[in-house]
């Protein structure tokens, strides 16, 4: 019984520096995660790769959250960059912050994928947090009246 034969691939010595260099599959991929950063992105693609719709995108382009140029069939064309921009504008949105005030944060919350939120947008984050537990305590009083409602088959009166 033989084994295969193996496709190992050695790794090149540089004589000059003395160096050991890696083959080119095990190499990171630097370049070409540089090189898809600069690769204008069409409107569908950048749609694709992120999920948000070809619509949301146009919305947060004309809101100034994204920057696109016009290629020389019209069509708009995005910076790599964009693929971070956009998923960061989806986890500020599901955070529950607007397009105003997603615009208002610093670039470095737009620009860094997974980005802590910046010292600077803690009172934003703070207010944020209590309009959402003000909306909570309004639809738990809503809540107990509808179930009161129920329960007596007569509105109660407002208190």
């Amino acid at each position: 019984m033989t084994d295969a034969p193996s496709h190992r691939v050695e790794p090149a010595t540089d004589q000059t520096h003395d160096r050991v260099i890696a083959p080119a599959t095990t190499r990171p991929a630097l370049s070409a995660n540089a090189a898809a950063l600069d690769k204008p992105l069409s409107i569908g693609e950048l749609a694709r790769k992120t999920g948000a719709s070809v619509r949301s995108i146009r919305h947060y382009d004309e809101h100034g959250l994204l920057s696109s140029q016009r290629a020389s069939n019209g069509y708009r064309t995005f910076a790599g960059i964009a693929l971070t921009q956009v998923r960061q504008i989806q986890r500020m949105i599901a955070t529950g912050f607007s397009l105003a005030e997603i615009r208002a944060f610093p670039d470095c919350m737009l620009l860094l994928e997974g980005a802590a939120m910046c010292p600077e947008t803690t009172h934003a984050q703070r207010k944020r947090l209590a309009d959402i537990e003000r909306q909570i305590a309004d639809l738990e009083r809503r809540r107990a009246r509808l179930l009161k409602t129920l329960v007596e088959g007569v509105v109660p009166p407002l208190e």
